[in-house]
């Protein structure tokens, strides 16, 4: 892509999120969003593959029917209550509009079927793109009214994304789908705990981007795009393959990974909320996840594929070294003991 082509777009998506993030009228935020949508399409579909134009127009059809719901559940609550600041979402149709919109958005179940095959049709990096920076402005949008949505609605929608994201996610084989549904799983942590503690929320998303970067990064640096090709991986780049199988399993929650701080909290919260039931439910349904995510591990790591003797091997990777990757890697697997003091902010 064109250099200046690929700034404007980056910094248009900066600019989206930035307005959406930091806007306190309905028609602001939702100028935000249309500017990131406009501003990713290209990049989904810049390799000109008939998969990654099918994956943009879907994105936009999915997407702009989206920004119309919210559009029109603002305009409804702006009707009734004569305000068209974010916070004050009182009308209770305009509310489940927003939630619908919003779950549109995000990808969550049931509004979810867009999500792998845009993900499928997309490079890694953009991949990766969709899968953290464009889903800021909706979780935020959710946090700035939290406490006007309906608790039994958004709840019903996460335990089912947390349930389809840990199913479906059993029998890919593409990485770029398991990571999406791997993303819909933890949409359902991410969104049920929004409205009893929205600090917790923006944590959870955070450490989530975190542990996701590094494994979209490494499967753009070893070009592996599914699971047969990632049983080869390791010849490429040893080291890179073994600290992906670190990062999966912080992905995975497994203590004493940094994946573990935000259902270990998150778990914690709903307990104090006295919804134990709802607590176990997401809790044993992430062991689908673990499933999945343990299975990538072994592949990345452990296994080697039925091969015969004078197969010529890929060898190692005549790149310089990726700081990025190694730091991000391990903070996304060390962060643990650090917890004492974010539970002192929250």
């Amino acid at each position: 892509m064109n250099p200046h082509a690929s700034l404007i777009f980056t910094t248009s998506l900066i600019l989206g999120t930035t307005i959406t993030i930091s806007s306190s009228h309905w028609m602001m935020a939702w100028t935000g969003l249309e500017i990131n949508t406009l501003a990713i399409i290209p990049l989904i579909a810049k390799s000109h593959h008939p998969r990654a134009t099918e994956a943009a127009i879907k994105y936009f059809l999915v997407q702009a029917a989206a920004s119309t719901l919210l559009l029109f559940s603002s305009t409804i609550n702006a009707w009734h209550t004569g305000q068209w600041d974010i916070s004050q979402l009182a009308q209770p149709t305009a509310s489940i509009l927003l939630t619908v919109a919003i779950s549109m958005k995000l990808g969550l179940v049931p509004f979810h079927f867009w999500f792998p095959e845009v993900l499928q049709g997309s490079s890694p990096i953009t991949a990766l793109l969709l899968s953290t920076v464009m889903k800021l402005p909706p979780i935020s949008i959710l946090i700035l009214v939290s406490q006007s949505l309906n608790p039994t609605l958004l709840t019903t929608l996460a335990v089912l994304s947390a349930a389809l994201g840990g199913w479906m996610g059993l029998n890919q084989t593409q990485l770029r789908k398991i990571m999406a549904f791997s993303s819909i799983a933890h949409l359902g942590w991410i969104a049920i705990i929004t409205i009893y503690n929205p600090k917790l929320t923006m944590l959870t998303f955070y450490l989530y981007c975190l542990m996701t970067a590094p494994i979209f990064l490494t499967i753009n640096t070893t070009k592996t795009l599914k699971l047969t090709t990632m049983m080869t991986s390791w010849t490429k780049a040893p080291v890179m393959n073994a600290a992906l199988m670190l990062t999966l399993l912080s992905l995975a929650g497994l203590p004493p990974l940094t994946g573990f701080l935000p259902k270990w909290l998150i778990i914690q919260e709903l307990t104090k909320q006295e919804m134990t039931p709802t607590a176990t439910i997401i809790a044993m349904l992430s062991l689908l996840g673990l499933f999945f995510y343990l299975r990538l591990a072994y592949h990345s790591t452990i296994t080697l594929p039925p091969n015969p003797v004078n197969r010529i091997k890929h060898w190692h990777i005549n790149k310089p070294t990726n700081t990025l990757i190694a730091t991000l890697t391990s903070t996304s697997a060390l962060l643990l003991p650090l917890s004492p003091m974010v539970l002192a902010t929250l």
